[in-house]
């Protein structure tokens, strides 16, 4: 991974969890005030990991909602409702009840928007005693896997993404998958564009960098049907997740983890059906992908 050696961080730790991704940060209490030395220390970590995970972090939604909106305007799910006395914050509720979970396939936060978040603050209240671990992609090394000929038919080609991509809900609408499968209040995105159409090969503002950008909310790809897309992109999705793109992190309570949804995707593992996990989420709002 590119950017500052850990020896360069002058208020912070941040010591890689994985060769591909990913780093656990110290040495910042995420609740209190954060100088601006610190804030700038904590944005080169993510822009050189990806996304980095925090423990023994103590947060209210409040708290956690005034460390979001240190690095920008809060992105607001069309679909989800957010929690009642802060409507910013999504608390993700899987009970042993719910047979499916929320995030459980490879995606991007909220691609199918006209300006899909740019980070995503995910913070974990209940944590099963077993299970429940996410893994995170690094979507600039399975761009630059491809040989030269794929990237050279790629430059260019636009995905069309969708909020309601009925292949992976069971052919119900987003609506009608969620109320039925999950803890968690639905509601109708009104004018949100829930369908829109970026480039599958993404130039991150920030590093330069260039990232593959696919995911369960592509559906196919611009001036093409869905069976003849259907075979690219699930060869880009399997190359993408290939594991050693990959990290896995290990939740406890009071854990965070911030990514980066311009060059990662993520998968939340269902694999704890006799207990709860409670999570609280927050999104950054992000840019048109270019």
């Amino acid at each position: 991974m590119d950017g500052l050696p850990n020896s360069q961080f002058r208020h912070i730790e941040v010591n890689p969890i994985a060769g591909a991704l990913g780093a656990e940060v110290s040495g910042v209490d995420l609740a209190g005030d954060i100088p601006a030395e610190v804030q700038a220390e904590l944005r080169q970590a993510l822009l050189d990991n990806l996304v980095i995970f925090f423990r023994d972090q103590r947060l209210t939604p409040a708290t956690q909602l005034a460390f979001a909106r240190r690095w920008g305007e809060i992105h607001l799910h069309p679909y989800m409702a957010g929690m009642e006395d802060y409507p910013e914050v999504l608390e993700i509720v899987k009970t042993p009840a719910d047979k499916k979970n929320f995030g459980g396939s490879w995606h991007s936060d909220q691609a199918f928007t006209a300006k899909p978040a740019m980070g995503t603050i995910l913070y974990g209240v209940e944590i099963p005693s077993a299970g429940g671990d996410t893994l995170w992609t690094n979507q600039y090394l399975a761009y630059e896997a491809l040989s030269p000929g794929l990237r050279r038919m790629l430059d260019g080609l636009k995905g069309v993404y969708r909020g309601d991509n009925f292949s992976s809900h069971d052919g119900k609408t987003r609506r009608e998958f969620y109320a039925d499968k999950l803890s968690m209040k639905v509601i109708d995105p009104g004018d949100t564009q829930t369908v829109s159409t970026h480039p599958l090969i993404r130039t991150h503002p920030e590093t330069g960098r260039r990232a593959l950008y696919v995911g369960g909310h592509l559906h196919r790809f611009e001036d093409m049907t869905e069976a003849e897309s259907k075979p690219l992109i699930e060869f880009l999705t399997q190359h993408s997740t290939r594991p050693e793109f990959t990290c896995r992190f290990r939740w406890r309570s009071g854990s965070l983890a911030f990514w980066d949804n311009r060059c990662t995707m993520h998968f939340a593992i269902n694999d704890y059906p006799a207990e709860t996990r409670i999570m609280h989420r927050v999104t950054i709002c992000g840019d048109a992908p270019v």
